[in-house]
């Protein structure tokens, strides 16, 4: 029989108003807690915001029943730390409709749970239930509607309103019941089950709606529930009985109670009969907006079934009675005397817990509103319950890691397990030499190493790198060193010359930062020269490693092999004692097995050491993720609660204990295995002998792999030196380059100045020639050879004989040029005698890097390169020789060269002059002149030559002081001051190996405002 789908009731849900949570809950927490109440204003708009959700802003869906889990479950939490809050909780009466307000939260729970009930009945009515799946929803919410009422009733006593009160709760969880077997009785006929426990479920029904319609009889005139309640309950009591007789007279026709049967029919047709026209009577007076907890079609549907089974039920008897007439003539007993239907009872209340336990319904709920708010009395129990935890965990850590360190000493004592590979080469080969000697992987890796890393190519490029830049920082500190010292002589030479005429300062106190600079940086290079050295050394020491690694495998294994054996020769079979177990099967074999027993019992060992490391490490999971807060809470007002509640909760580490001592206990039984086994390894007949000489054996292999090792890892360590050595170079050399540019730049400057103070002291001295010019001219005496120290007194013009006898030369006419301009005669006067060397006045502010056939200055015979850019220097003019006067001194032409018949003279002799500290080891005047040649070459055409220079701006500034002298193109004036700058410091000193002393060379130096460019050392 089909079975259309039968109207079922729904709860009708209860109705509030707003509620103020957040000043209540400030109360207590400023009273109770002691802390600020404003720290929590989220958590109150947060629970403000989840009521206003669940009881207003939902329907009857899935959703409404989200939003009522999650706020009962904040309820939940919420009184554990605000029990003795009170808020005024205003609800309506599902029923009456009248307006009961409590501040207690039971209220509030209870309310919250009977909405609930009623979301549940609601989505149970509204499934499909000729859906299988439709089917199984509806008889899941009915029951867990069912559960919610029955917790009401079992836990909130003294209702303060109707829907609330045990009567009502009782009578409702009884429909959800009945309702809820119905749905399982429709499952029955749609899965086609036998017709005694289809009979059985429709008896069941029966039962609860006839025993509804006695206890509706207690509500009436009372005005609580719907009458269509009332009709629908009576008309289902007799359909269910109607159809609980029906199908057991099937039953009863199947097992040949064929008058049984007719009975049944007979009592059914009269319930359907009943059942139709109280249908009837419920379809005519049913009105959906009156009764809005039922389904809109209640009234047809009811009738509709009424009327069908009543049709079928009297075919279904005519039928029986006209077989029974013509074939059975069974007698047809009373209806008193049918025997009781068995009743079958399948819907149970699912208890609230079961719903809440759903881990999904926990994800709904979420987080604890106010889990930071925790009671101080709550705090000082959970501290104490994590002491015992850490207790706990440290008596467990220490058994662990005493079990594991007994595991590892025991195995370590007896050499395991790398002893054991001993005893497989004795049991399998012996050391006849037989077996074949391999590679180990480790030193095939060093070779593929070597090889990718370029090998020997790799070295020797490195090397030729290191010294090519290494040669290009001697180069520059010679080249520093020869400026500063050509720049010094030639000073001192116009201060011989001018005497008292010179005006410019000495170079030595000017230069002292740079020679300092120069020196540490020397003494840095000499320093990571040694470095060179060490590293040269190392890559000797290991080249022959490098060639066997590089020799391929064949030569690897030749190199192994040989040193295998002792002198690379086979051991003598002869010599090996008579006990050897070489040749003896048995003995192998028994030696085999218990090395693979060992190895075995081994195995199981870390087995087990990773187990008691794993449950260890779940132990200390389970410990950091034990809360009892929320228990502590509960309990919070029980006295002297803790004791016991911490030992209750440390029981469920106990498994975790159990487990750890298990596997000690196993671990000593396997090392007692393990003991006896290599004890009996030990004694078999010539093993010790045999263990010997592998272990001999194996030495040597070990000497000859470390040999190889040192070798890869000295390549390695030379060509990382010989890198970080080469950068150290180069950045040796920026500094270097930036020192001598500022060598350069200061020389430049000065030469530039020099050509100037040349100028000026020429003008003086034709001035005092000028005032002299009237005087009779003194005889000149004859010249007579001097040598020695009268020679160099002679060319300082110091000799008191000569002082006489040098007036000054006469003004030069008004038709002729100037003195200073280079003249075309062919023939040239003699040079004073003072006039001991040719100063470069014109150079350039750049220094040009000398051509390669630049040699010292002290060589008389070099020449300018015919590939020289510059033009050679004009013939020197000749001055008018006065009558009776000493020939002039020599023009000022910066390249021309002293007469070789006045040779400069051997030593300073104003060395004592300038005895400044350091002056006399920063230059000397004492070396040969250079000649004109051995100068540097002329500057390039844009800078005119000294002879050519205007005459000099005159003097703005006070005698002694040189610092309005305009500096050179490329300077700044206030670069010129002649302060002294600090000295660098000291170079790093080195004394460890290799290159591991190195050190970044010193930054350049800085030019300081009012002083001459010069290097500031590190």
């Amino acid at each position: 029989m089909s079975m259309a789908q039968s109207p079922t009731i729904s709860i009708p849900r209860k109705k509030t108003d707003d509620v103020d949570w957040t000043g209540p809950i400030r109360t207590v927490i400023a009273q109770s807690y002691g802390e600020s109440p404003d720290n929590y204003a989220a958590e109150y708009a947060a629970l403000q915001r989840c009521r206003q959700d669940a009881v207003k802003g939902a329907g009857s869906d899935i959703t409404a029943r989200d939003l009522l889990y999650k706020y009962f479950g904040q309820l939940e939490l919420l009184e554990l730390r605000f029990s003795e809050i009170r808020v005024p909780f205003p609800w309506h009466d599902a029923f009456t409709s009248k307006v009961t307000t409590q501040t207690s939260l039971a209220f509030e729970k209870a309310s919250i749970i009977f909405q609930i009930a009623s979301t549940h009945s609601s989505i149970a009515i509204s499934q499909n239930r000729s859906d299988p799946e439709g089917l199984k929803r509806a008889f899941n919410y009915f029951k867990t509607s069912a559960g919610m009422l029955t917790y009401i009733n079992d836990n909130f006593l003294h209702a303060p309103s109707t829907d609330l009160s045990k009567e009502v709760i009782k009578f409702l969880t009884n429909i959800m019941l009945a309702q809820a077997t119905e749905v399982f009785f429709e499952k029955l006929i749609d899965e086609k089950k036998s017709a005694v426990m289809v009979s059985k479920v429709a008896a069941q029904t029966a039962y609860l709606y006839t025993g509804l319609t006695e206890e509706v009889k207690e509500f009436m005139g009372r005005g609580i529930f719907d009458r269509s309640w009332v009709t629908l309950i009576q008309i289902k009591a007799k359909y269910f009985t109607a159809l609980s007789h029906y199908h057991r007279s099937i039953a009863d026709t199947a097992a040949g109670k064929h008058g049984d049967a007719l009975a049944r029919l007979n009592v059914a047709e009269g319930l359907a009969k009943e059942a139709h026209r109280l249908g009837r009577n419920f379809s005519s007076d049913f009105v959906s907006t009156y009764s809005p907890t039922l389904p809109p079609d209640a009234g047809t549907s009811m009738l509709d079934l009424t009327k069908s089974l009543q049709t079928l039920l009297t075919e279904k008897r005519d039928e029986a009675s006209r077989d029974n007439d013509l074939i059975y003539n069974a007698v047809v007993p009373a209806e008193a005397t049918l025997p009781v239907i068995d009743k079958l009872a399948v819907a149970q209340p699912i208890p609230i817990q079961e719903v809440y336990g759903n881990p999904e319904v926990q994800k709904v709920i979420g987080p604890d509103m106010f889990a930071k708010l925790i009671p101080l009395s709550v705090h000082e129990s959970a501290s104490v319950y994590s002491e015992e935890k850490a207790k706990l965990a440290r008596g467990e850590a220490e058994k662990v890691e005493i079990a594991d360190s007994e595991a590892r000493s025991g195995l370590e004592t007896l050499g395991l397990p790398a002893g054991l590979r001993k005893w497989k080469e004795i049991a399998s080969a012996g050391l006849d030499g037989s077996e074949e000697s391999t590679i180990p992987p480790e030193v095939e890796s060093w070779a593929n190493e070597v090889k990718k890393g370029g090998a020997q190519p790799a070295i020797d490029k490195a090397f030729a790198e290191l010294e090519s830049v290494k040669r290009k920082v001697d180069e520059e500190l010679n080249g520093i060193s020869k400026e500063l010292e050509t720049e010094s002589k030639d000073c001192e030479a116009m201060r011989v010359k001018y005497d008292a005429l010179w005006e410019q300062e000495p170079s030595a106190g000017l230069t002292r930062t740079l020679r300092q600079d120069l020196k540490s940086y020397r003494d840095t290079f000499a320093a990571a020269t040694t470095s060179d050295g060490q590293v040269v050394q190392l890559w000797q020491s290991v080249q022959s490693g490098v060639a066997i690694l590089l020799s391929g495998n064949d030569g690897l294994e030749r190199f192994l092999a040989s040193a295998d054996t002792q002198g690379g020769q086979q051991p003598n079979l002869l010599d090996i004692a008579d006990d050897s177990i070489g040749g003896d099967v048995a003995v192998q074999k028994d030696i085999m097995r218990k090395v693979d027993e060992i190895e075995e019992r081994i195995g199981r060992i870390n087995k087990i050491k990773r187990e008691r490391s794993q449950v260890m490490k779940d132990l200390k999971e389970k410990i950091q993720s034990d809360d009892v807060s929320h228990l502590l809470l509960l309990n919070r007002r029980s006295p002297n609660v803790e004791p016991g509640l911490f030992a209750t909760e440390l029981e469920k580490f106990q498994p975790y204990q159990q487990r750890i001592g298990v596997t000690i206990q196993a671990q000593a039984t396997v090392l007692d295995e393990i003991n006896a086994l290599f004890k009996s390894l030990n004694t078999t007949r010539g093993a010790r002998e045999w263990l010997k000489k592998a272990e001999a054996k194996e030495k040597r292999k070990g000497e000859a792999i470390a040999r190889l090792a040192h070798a890869k890892d000295g390549w390695a360590q030379v060509l990382e030196t010989l890198q970080r050595g080469t950068q150290f170079y180069r950045d040796l050399s920026n500094s270097v380059s930036e020192l001598r540019r500022q060598t350069t730049s200061f020389v430049a400057t000065r030469v530039s100045e020099r050509g100037k103070l040349v100028a000026k002291a020429e003008k003086e001295r034709m001035k005092t020639s000028a005032s002299t010019s009237n005087q009779a001219p003194p005889a000149i005496p004859p010249k007579s050879p001097i040598t020695g120290i009268e020679n160099q007194f002679s060319s300082m013009n110091l000799s008191p004989a000569r002082a006489p006898s040098l007036p000054p030369p006469p003004p030069p006419p008004p038709s002729q040029s100037s003195p200073w301009a280079p003249a075309h005669t062919p023939s040239v006067p003699p040079p004073p005698p003072q006039s001991t060397a040719s100063p470069v006045y014109g150079r350039s502010p750049t220094y040009p890097p000398p051509p390669p056939s630049f040699t010292s200055p002290a060589t008389p015979s070099q020449q300018y390169p015919a590939s020289s850019p510059f033009p050679p220097p004009p013939p020197p003019q000749h001055a008018p020789q006065v009558p009776g006067l000493p020939p002039p001194p020599p023009p000022s032409n910066m390249y021309q060269a002293t007469s070789p018949t006045s040779p400069a003279p051997s030593s300073d002799p104003y060395a004592r002059l300038f005895d400044a500290a350091g002056l006399s080891s920063q230059f000397s005047v004492g070396s040969t002149a250079p000649s004109a040649q051995s100068q540097p070459p002329p500057p390039p055409p844009s800078q005119p030559y000294y002879g050519q220079f205007p005459p000099p701006p005159p003097p703005q500034q006070q005698p002694g002081s040189y610092h309005s002298y305009a500096p050179p193109p490329a300077q700044s004036p206030s670069q010129y001051s002649y302060q002294q700058p600090p000295a660098p410091p000291q170079a790093a000193q080195t004394s460890q190996p290799y290159f591991n002393q190195y050190q970044s060379p010193p930054p350049p130096g800085q030019y300081y405002a009012g002083q001459y460019p010069s290097y500031q050392g590190r």
